[in-house]
């Protein structure tokens, strides 16, 4: 089941759309094309190539076209794939030393506030037990549940404090209690960091190859790229991880694991199962209805909410935003493709998880000081940082990037160090 709708908390931004020839080269004759070099910055290149290694369609110049050198504002062109003319260390030394210093009790203080407010949500639902109240309880609900995620995803970073048990501890509290794995999907997440923007290696929300997308059969596509079905993807992920990956983050035997993480696996399986057992208890006590309402529909709204922000972090962006392979990769440039972005009120509520580039790139910056930490370090990105807009009281515009991106953002190609996402024109019955 998970394999048609996956990709974790796996979906993709949209990249920068590239003018596509009016004739193709082959009927054309060379004096009535004017192919045009493509070497933004320092990539390698072979002397006589005419373009990068990437697998976007050729920049062409029909006869009697101005040549495109600047953007529609006016800007000079910017090609997000090349490399970046600085180095991880020359964002590290802008980012001010304090930003580093994670304080337990701070971290504390913040588990306090939401776990306070998720028991005090659920008795004035409970004690109100009405119809006009239950959604407004369910959403507030379900964002403090995404809330408490992001706290043990603080800790499964090492960024709540430098105390491992304290982390530990903390983090399978947290998690349990909204039923993730916290050693099962801290280590796999951990590997979606140290992989990022990397089509083969990446964990979440990886593009599928156009091999891979072609051999899905069409329920599949359709179930993968048609709201709301990816927003429910994050349980079924857990089971069976993304389309071409084995395992499960319960199974202490699976690839995503190696021998000395086993009993970390067991460990957090336990925990998981015994939340489970205690919402089946809870059931015969209270009701099922009751808990359905208490905790289930939130638990619901907190997947869509993880699955929209992660998703939106890596995709949905104006411009098409690079993905790599081989040489081409690195640590920072797969870092630079992440997105930051503004939810107005919820980024208080949800900790600044918001702010994710900073975060990509230094995982140990306690969430506290990642508003700091980006504006400091955003003389140094210069263009590859790329501001977001901003938000009213609540995202909703956010819906906006998110449907296009699902219409938009299918597959990228087989070949090519540099590719960005294409799109199925068949995929929604356009084409026949």
């Amino acid at each position: 089941m998970a394999s048609w709708v996956l990709s974790e908390c796996g979906l993709r931004p949209l990249p920068r759309i590239y003018p596509k020839p009016r004739i193709g080269l082959s009927s054309v004759s060379a004096t009535n094309l004017n192919l045009r070099r493509i070497s933004p910055s320092p990539i390698r290149t072979d002397r006589n190539c005419w373009a990068l290694r990437v697998s976007a369609p050729l920049r062409i110049q029909i006869a009697g076209e101005e040549e495109e050198q600047t953007t529609n504002n006016g800007d000079e062109f910017f090609d997000p794939g090349a490399p970046p003319p600085f180095k991880l260390s020359d964002i590290k030394a802008a980012i001010p030393k304090h930003c580093w210093v994670k304080n337990p009790w701070t971290s504390m203080s913040y588990v306090v506030r939401d776990v306070a407010i998720v028991f005090g949500l659920a008795a004035a639902a409970a004690y109100f037990n009405n119809w006009l109240v239950w959604p407004l309880y369910w959403f507030a609900q379900s964002t403090m549940f995404w809330a408490l995620f992001v706290l043990g995803h603080d800790c499964g970073h090492g960024s709540f404090s430098n105390n491992h048990n304290l982390n530990s501890v903390a983090g399978h509290i947290l998690h349990s209690s909204i039923l993730v794995p916290y050693h099962g999907w801290r280590i796999s997440h951990r590997t979606h960091h140290q992989n990022h923007g990397h089509v083969e290696n990446d964990e979440s929300w990886h593009p599928l190859s156009e091999k891979l997308y072609n051999s899905l059969d069409d329920i599949t596509k359709k179930f993968r790229f048609t709201l709301p079905f990816p927003l429910l993807a994050y349980p079924f992920y857990l089971w069976g991880r993304s389309p071409g990956k084995k395992g499960s983050h319960f199974d202490p035997s699976s690839d995503l694991f190696v021998a000395s993480e086993k009993k970390d696996v067991i460990t957090s399986t336990v925990c998981w199962t015994a939340m489970a057992a205690l919402l089946v208890g809870l059931s015969f006590v209270m009701g099922p209805l009751q808990v359905l309402k208490l905790y289930g529909i939130p638990y619901w709204g907190f997947v869509m909410w993880l699955d929209i922000v992660t998703y939106l972090h890596h995709h949905g962006h104006e411009d098409k935003v690079p993905w790599y392979r081989g040489e081409e990769w690195s640590y920072l440039r797969g870092g630079l493709t992440t997105l930051d972005r503004d939810y107005g009120w919820i980024n208080n509520i949800h900790h600044d998880i918001g702010t994710h580039v900073i975060h990509h790139l230094f995982p140990q910056i306690p969430h506290y000081h990642l508003v700091e930490a980006t504006e400091a370090a955003k003389p140094v990105l210069g263009k590859y940082y790329k501001e977001p807009k901003k938000s009213g009281p609540l995202p909703f515009y956010l819906l906006g990037y998110l449907i296009k991106s699902m219409k938009e953002d299918h597959f990228v190609s087989d070949t090519g160090s540099v590719v960005y996402y294409q799109t199925d024109p068949n995929l929604y019955g356009s084409e026949k």
